[in-house]
């Protein structure tokens, strides 16, 4: 599921931003990103399907961040198939 999850190039420059700061809306990805609103929804729902990221409820707002736990899990697994394939 982490490897599907990364596996679009627009998914894995939500991640990239969201490693560079703790928190942030969909508007804020979409100011960042080529993209429109509801692919950059689309897309945060695929990574929060994968436990990749989660939403917190800020007033009329959902806020962004990576889950740490679930991230270093997703660089271990990879860094470990990438080794071996080395």
């Amino acid at each position: 599921m982490i490897a599907k999850a990364l596996g679009h190039p627009a998914r894995v420059a939500i991640v990239r931003l969201l490693l560079t700061r703790t928190a942030c809306s969909a508007g804020e990805l979409v100011a960042e990103l080529p993209l429109s609103q509801s692919t950059v929804s689309q897309h945060l729902k695929e990574l929060s399907n994968a436990g990749l990221v989660r939403g917190e409820s800020q007033g009329a707002r959902n806020c962004y961040r990576l889950d740490a736990a679930r991230w270093a899990r997703a660089q271990e697994l990879i860094g470990g198939l990438l080794g071996e394939l080395g």
